[in-house]
């Protein structure tokens, strides 16, 4: 089966927000998951155990990469977890990478014929450490730190972007633009802001006129696959809030509806995920499409966790079978795996060694999952949430959102 296959046989499950073929591969593709992958920024001891309890670091100044941090309880464990939670109402965290907001989908009726995919977002209460769910926003996107989070209000495409503090839970500073973003997301340093911008919101579904799901029933709302709006990009200055808007232009059949620029490893250039060959263009802050660094000639934008710190492996799809969950770790330069490690979807790297992923129990339903911590060359899976209920559809599969801490 080819990409342009998947897509397609995809979309149709997105009908009812619940994922197909293979492991997470609708979700990766259609709920506009941008990757979120996260730099340690230094190694941090090895912990043996979960901790299920309640600690929260809160940055002070500025994007708070770099702050002295306070904490609503000490804890000096490794790994914070909450196995018995899902979703997640207590903070989730591994070495240097946390689990800074989560959001579910759910589609508002707006015709008869047409509606829109919202989410509703739970952020991390830097005072409390605990998750609290937020109607304001429509996109969220949490900075490095977790001091600052960059959110869009409800109608897209918006026409300013808001810093919002983590600590006062109030917009610090509003960003107008000439263009309406739909999308954004912050650089690995935390230093810029790449905004997507489109012509019209693409997170709006329409009535299908045949049954995607095998209901029985034509009542399933579906994008309009082909029919991106995305006009281009801006790259804005965190510290100065200006920047400059790029028009980018691409066969809308190879976008998804909603297909959002990205920064690459180093933050040098922007990306877009394409749903067919060469399936990653990048592009520099001027617009003009420039070819694949080398050490991510083999990193796919539905692999979220990409390139490891060091740039040693590059995290690959899934690798298992009925009686064992694995997915593949690549050489970045040759795109040969190296090796495997335990998970179904591998989602963000934690150090050099450890990623969060989220797995499941072999032979179970592959929509019954949990987010665990595992480690390369080790059988061992340190559970970090409960399982996600293999039937929930939008309202209960919520999707996370990592940020380094």
């Amino acid at each position: 089966m080819n990409v342009e296959e998947l897509v397609r046989d995809s979309l149709r499950e997105q009908a009812t927000e619940q994922p197909s073929l293979e492991p997470g591969f609708a979700d990766r593709v259609l709920t506009a998951r941008r990757r979120r992958r996260t730099r340690a920024l230094a190694s941090v001891a090895a912990a043996t155990a979960a901790v299920v309890a309640v600690a929260v670091a809160v940055p002070l100044l500025d994007s708070g990469k770099d702050d002295v941090r306070l904490a609503s309880e000490m804890n000096t464990s490794d790994i914070i977890a909450h196995p018995d939670q899902t979703p997640p109402r207590d903070l989730i965290a591994a070495g240097n990478t946390a689990l800074a907001s989560y959001y579910t989908w759910n589609t508002v009726k707006q015709t008869d014929d047409r509606g829109v995919a919202v989410r509703t977002y739970w952020l991390l209460d830097q005072k409390t450490g605990k998750y609290v769910k937020t109607t304001k926003w429509s996109f969220i996107a949490v900075a490095p730190g977790m001091r600052t989070a960059a959110v869009l209000e409800k109608n897209l495409p918006a026409k300013r972007i808001g810093l919002l503090d983590l600590l006062t839970g109030k917009v610090e500073r509003w960003i107008p633009v000439d263009r309406g973003v739909a999308g954004v997301e912050f650089s690995p340093d935390g230093s810029k802001l790449v905004a997507t911008t489109y012509s019209k919101n693409p997170d709006l579904r329409y009535k299908a006129d045949y049954d995607s799901d095998g209901d029985g029933k034509k009542n399933d709302w579906m994008p309009q696959f082909g029919q991106s709006s995305r006009t281009g990009f801006y790259v804005i200055d965190m510290d100065s809030g200006k920047g400059s808007w790029s028009k980018v232009t691409y066969n809308s059949n190879d976008l998804n509806v909603r297909q959002d620029f990205d920064f690459s490893h180093d933050g040098k250039l922007v990306y877009s995920g394409l749903t067919s060959d060469p399936h990653m263009q990048y592009y520099d802050f001027e617009g003009n499409e420039v070819a694949k660094p080398a050490n991510e000639e083999y990193v796919h934008w539905f692999d979220d966790a990409g390139l490891s710190p060091d740039g040693t492996f590059v995290a690959g799809g899934y690798a298992g079978n009925n009686k064992v969950s694995a997915s593949s770790l690549l050489d970045p330069s040759t795109g040969k795996q190296i090796t495997k490690v335990r998970g179904q979807q591998l989602l963000a790297w934690v150090d050099n060694k450890r990623l969060i992923a989220w797995d499941i129990t072999p032979g179970s339903n592959e929509f019954h999952n949990r987010l665990v911590l595992v480690t390369i060359g080790s059988d061992k899976v340190v559970p970090l949430s409960g399982f996600r209920k293999g039937n929930d559809g939008a309202a209960g599969r919520w999707t996370p959102i990592f940020a380094e801490r």
